[in-house]
């Protein structure tokens, strides 16, 4: 698999999403992605209670633990490559997360109008 270039939603270098939980496609800690990527997971999500809770419901459990495949779930606060179509999904019912623009990759803006990820963009705390 050949990963696209890493370029951000911004047209600069892509920067980490997380390596704590180790997060991307790739699982190098990066939103890179590829044509084998059929998810698009290319937006860096910062997870909350309440995507949490929507992404179980709609049949994608972030939360519970997977040990079997290294898995220890997320938490509120974690960064997350976040498939582009369900981050869509989640602002059309009104509980998208915030998203890290400068490591959400370009190929996230085939799906999500960048307008859309500039209103959640995250603010430093």
């Amino acid at each position: 698999m050949e990963p696209d270039d890493s370029i951000n939603a911004l047209g600069g270098a892509l920067e980490p999403c997380s390596n704590d939980p180790l997060t991307g496609f790739f699982r190098d800690g990066h939103c890179n992605t590829c044509a084998q990527d059929r998810g698009s997971h290319t937006v860096c999500a910062v997870m909350t209670v309440e995507f949490l809770a929507y992404s179980k419901y709609v049949g994608n459990d972030l939360s519970t633990p997977r040990p079997e495949f290294g898995f220890a779930g997320l938490k509120p606060g974690d960064n997350w490559c976040l498939c582009a179509a369900r981050f869509l999904q989640a602002h059309d019912e009104g509980c998208a997360p915030e998203v890290n623009l400068a490591s959400t990759h370009r190929r996230a803006l085939a799906i999500v109008p960048l307008d859309i990820l500039k209103r959640y963009e995250a603010q430093a705390h």
